[in-house]
């Protein structure tokens, strides 16, 4: 089951579940179409991977399986990160 974390590791932009600029890698690092694509060049900057887009989980979904609260606010090191 996916966190759905709620916003951007970078920017802090507000992602809800059905955001549709959200983008994950594979260890579910959540960050905003735009971080994702234009400052990281759609490398993540935690594992190395690369980012897919979110899925969206359907509405009427959400009191069975919640979104997670956790937010993760950890901006990049641009300059670092471009380096690797």
């Amino acid at each position: 089951m996916l966190e759905m974390r709620p916003s951007c590791e970078h920017c802090n932009k507000q992602l809800p579940f059905d955001a549709k600029d959200a983008m994950i890698c594979t260890f579910e690092c959540t960050f905003c179409e735009t971080c994702a694509t234009v400052l990281l060049h759609k490398i993540c900057p935690n594992c190395g991977g690369n980012f897919t887009k979110r899925p969206q989980r359907p509405k009427e979904l959400l009191l069975k399986y919640p979104v997670s609260t956790k937010v993760v606010h950890q901006p990049v090191s641009i300059d670092t990160h471009l380096k690797r």
